[in-house]
């Protein structure tokens, strides 16, 4: 299953990035989590520029979501807000036939970021995101100074990524099993 992992962070040392990057080398077998790095690179979002030809950027964005089984979104919080970029990629993905239902997992790299995290579920609740609660996690990465390999490295964070991970692949199959069989209405000469 293949997941997209963004983070809204354009900083290079990033956290949340930092976060994704161990989560795809903790991720189990089945799961392929590829990170969307050009997230700098989507244009302010333009209804004008929302038609039936947007920018390449967003075109691709819309590509990779639709190419995914589910999305894992790790932001920061910044002014007591979800952050500017990645609020953006979402603006850009409402109008988009490929993102409704789509499942996502939050991680929150920080316990003290309460506001842009109830900001993101509320806005990803609106933008009819299947929000998979069991495989959205809080760790506490501020002020630790950890890059991909040293929360990979740290036996407690890399557990509690691997069971959100867990959650998400098996909610992810849960939904695409058939819902079950279907019976016949025979009539009353069956």
């Amino acid at each position: 299953m293949r997941i997209l992992a963004i983070s809204g962070s354009l900083r290079a040392q990033s956290s949340n990035t930092a976060v994704l990057q161990a989560a795809a080398r903790l991720a189990p077998p089945e799961m392929h989590i590829v990170l969307y790095d050009v997230l700098s690179r989507l244009p302010h979002f333009n209804p004008d520029l929302d038609n039936d030809d947007p920018p390449a950027a967003v075109r691709a964005l819309r590509s990779e979501v639709g190419a995914s089984q589910g999305l894992i979104i790790s932001s920061p919080e910044y002014a007591r807000g979800v952050a500017g970029a990645m609020k953006n990629a979402l603006d850009w993905l409402v109008a988009s036939l490929e993102f409704p239902d789509k499942p996502v997992a939050l991680i929150n790299a920080s316990p003290r970021a309460v506001h842009a995290d109830a900001q993101l579920r509320l806005t990803l609740a609106t933008m009819s995101a299947r929000l998979i609660d069991a495989a959205s996690i809080t760790i506490p990465l501020l002020g630790r100074g950890l890059d991909a390999e040293g929360i990979v490295a740290d036996a407690a964070l890399s557990q509690q990524i691997r069971q959100a991970l867990g959650c998400f692949a098996g909610a992810i199959k849960q939904a695409e099993k058939p819902s079950g069989t279907v019976a016949r209405n025979m009539g009353p000469n069956a």
